[in-house]
């Protein structure tokens, strides 16, 4: 007989799904793939068909395997089966996945101790890099590190490695030669101390399954059905694990949105996703576009956004429909300087904190983290807690391990007494007061241990007879899957860490060109529109308030160079006070298309560099190219970064072409926005001006 949370005693299980969200709930057991737009309630679908299949005696729970991309996300999906009825499925990251399987059949396939998963990967980095003759500074292993990554993520081995970033015309940080021997010489230091970084943990796994048939066969026969959330997200890795898990099989479903895939740095790619019903002719495609997040200002917003983006498959062409009840039009704000555009954004968050909205309701999202400084401050000086999203980590704070210490003490002597009231009375032990400190450290501690008791309501609605042991059970699994409770603050996160998340409220600020899209992304149309379908992630985070802005200069009283991102393009009201400078910058993009010989269009990637058409002949000075070429490679010694990340060869041959001499002239040239203005302006300049006098 069925207990009272199991999922076939919950009767009308697709009760309050949209039709379409239903549609894919209950498609039969096989490949479904859904298309889900941001805010259409893809985690709620996908929740809903794994219970549905169970239900319905397709699977059993314990043969479900979901994989996810966070151990956040993958916390929420374990939260909303459990509110279903459904614990015994598995709902963890691909590495979290993959680690489980690894150490299970690790003594059958290796015989010896499991190695150790390596949580950092920069001293064996370090003593490559070394080897190889490579500077061992911290920026530079960061970069070498993430070569590694991608390469491993890939498929890409060391000795394949510079063919395949030579086909690609990957940006990398140093020779390809030298990065593949880094690369090798790495591989070899971490074998040696038998360890195992988190990229060991998917290819180790894969080739187990691949490699042995008994595994793969036990495998197998316990998990039938796959779900994939975050599709438009996997790795070649990634997808070649699927595939072991699967072995020809093709129970499964995946969820995804081409138009949010922004981790290609990273070996993401939407490949997979397009390309689904090509590999299953008879998968069930459903398409979810009703977007219950956003308010209809902010969709409409959101759909200009993306609407404008070049080259978008056919799978990726999703239209959100807002379903909320009207709000506020986006803000659009432009500034000085980051000090005054930062406090704006501090008083118009205390407006909104004085009109009811939480502080934990409450983002402000940047493009690059060291642009949180100036929030930091103008939030501490107008008195507002914030969190940096990606900073101490929650269940690593002192006061949260004690009040988990406190509460397993509890354990060995609690009694039948309701949850709330014991986590609230052991907390209070441990600092936890009726009312809060006024303010400072004393308030973020009070915040720590409240949101500990909140996190017991949200257990005690959800599970009947939920007692200490089963909440002290909840913390310890979510601090291993690193899954917070909310904290009362303002968020302050970068737009990559924001994925996935989503507030009543959303500050996009650094809208400038250089920040939005990123400076080294120029150039690259690929890059480019990754980096509109990132600002379009952060868009869509909002669902009531929305405020855009930027700022003309770094400092106060510095040069008033910086263009608004060309992003913003279209999006500004024709009434706003920027919108005749935001139309006149437009034009002048528009004039950068037309060829300034013949003035034909410019239709490839290198002509609008050069700013002639291919039909028209060079002007280059060669003295001058030779002349650029000798201050870009010493500039690049100084800054020690590749000569292509001061300046590319295309961009200099532009500069010895056109031969600007002011900064309107130069920064007519692609490639140039106003960060490069504001750091090699004034050089370049002045070597063109040398050049043309001798």
């Amino acid at each position: 007989m069925a207990s009272a949370s199991s999922p076939k005693s919950r009767p009308g299980l697709l009760d309050g799904l949209d039709p379409e969200q239903c549609a894919a709930a209950s498609a039969p057991r096989g490949p479904v793939c859904v298309l889900a737009g941001a805010g259409t309630g893809k985690t709620r679908t996908i929740t809903h068909r794994i219970a549905h299949l169970i239900r319905s005696g397709h699977v059993a729970a314990g043969q479900v395997l979901a994989v996810t991309f966070t151990a956040r996300a993958a916390g929420e999906m374990r939260s909303r089966l459990r509110g279903l009825g459904v614990d015994a499925a598995q709902a963890l990251t691909f590495h979290a996945a993959a680690r489980r399987q690894l150490r299970y059949f690790w003594p059958r396939v290796i015989g010896d101790r499991p190695w150790d998963l390596l949580e950092n990967k920069f001293r064996y980095v370090g003593q490559a890099a070394n080897r190889a003759g490579l500077s061992t500074e911290t920026e530079v292993l960061r970069d070498l590190a993430g070569e590694i990554e991608w390469a491993k993520a890939s498929l890409v081995s060391p000795d394949d490695y510079p063919a395949v970033v030579s086909r690609t015309q990957r940006d990398i940080p140093a020779r390809a030669t030298q990065i593949a021997e880094v690369y090798r010489n790495y591989e070899k230091i971490k074998n040696s101390a038998q360890v195992l970084d988190f990229d060991d943990l998917l290819l180790h796994t894969t080739a187990v399954l691949e490699e042995h048939a008994a595994v793969a066969e036990e495998f197998r026969d316990r998990y039938r059905c796959f779900v994939v959330d975050e599709y438009q997200d996997v790795t070649p890795l990634q997808q070649r694990l699927l595939d072991a898990w699967l072995g020809g099989r093709d129970d499964l479903t995946v969820v995804g949105d081409a138009n949010q895939t922004i981790y290609s740095f990273g070996g993401a790619s939407p490949r997979s996703l397009l390309e689904f019903t090509r590999r299953f002719p008879d998968a069930t495609v459903v398409r979810l576009e009703r977007d219950y997040r956003s308010t209809p200002q902010v969709v409409t917003l959101a759909n200009q956004v993306i609407g404008a983006a070049r080259g978008r498959p056919a799978g990726s062409r999703l239209k959100l429909i807002g379903q909320r009840p009207p709000g506020p039009e986006p803000r659009f704000a432009e500034f000085d300087d980051e000090a005054a555009e930062a406090e704006a954004v501090a008083r118009r968050v205390r407006d909104l904190l004085d009109g009811g909205v939480a502080a934990s309701e409450i983002a402000v999202l940047y493009r690059v983290n060291a642009q949180s400084e100036a929030y930091e401050q103008a939030l501490t000086e107008a008195g507002i807690p914030y969190l940096v999203r990606g900073g101490e980590r929650f269940f690593a704070r002192t006061e949260v391990r004690q009040a988990m210490s406190a509460l397993r003490v509890a354990t060995a002597d609690s009694g039948v007494v309701d949850l709330v009231t014991t986590v609230r009375s052991v907390l209070a032990r441990v600092g936890l007061t009726e009312q809060p400190p006024s303010g400072g450290a004393a308030k973020e501690r009070w915040d720590a241990l409240l949101a500990l008791v909140e996190l017991a309501e949200e257990l005690a609605s959800t599970v009947e007879d939920a007692d200490l042991h089963r909440f002290v059970a909840e913390l310890d699994q979510r601090a291993a899957a690193q899954h917070p409770p909310t904290v009362e603050g303002v968020t302050l996160a970068s737009l990559h860490a924001a994925k996935g998340l989503e507030w009543d409220a959303v500050f996009l600020v650094g809208l400038a060109e250089g920040t939005m899209p990123i400076l080294h992304a120029d150039g690259d149309d690929a890059a480019i529109e990754e980096e509109r379908r990132l600002f379009y992630v952060g868009v869509t985070r909002a669902r009531e308030h929305l405020w855009l802005s930027w700022a003309l200069a770094r400092t106060p009283g510095g040069r008033r160079n910086r263009r608004r991102s060309r992003f913003l393009y279209g999006l500004i009201p024709e009434d706003h006070p920027a919108a005749r400078v935001a139309r006149s910058q437009q034009k002048q993009v528009v004039v950068k298309t037309r060829c300034r010989v013949c003035d034909g269009p410019l239709l490839e990637t290198m002509e609008v560099k050069l700013g002639r058409c291919g039909r028209c002949p060079s002007t280059v000075d060669e003295k001058l190219l030779e002349k650029l070429k000798a201050w870009r490679g010493e500039r690049s010694r100084e800054l020690k970064v590749p000569a292509f990340v001061v300046f590319t060869d295309a961009t200099l041959m532009a500069i010895a072409e056109q031969r600007p001499t002011d900064d309107v002239a130069l920064v007519a040239i692609s490639g140039i926005g106003a960060t490069k203005l504001e750091r090699f302006g004034a050089e370049v300049l002045d070597v063109v001006r040398s050049a043309m006098r001798s």
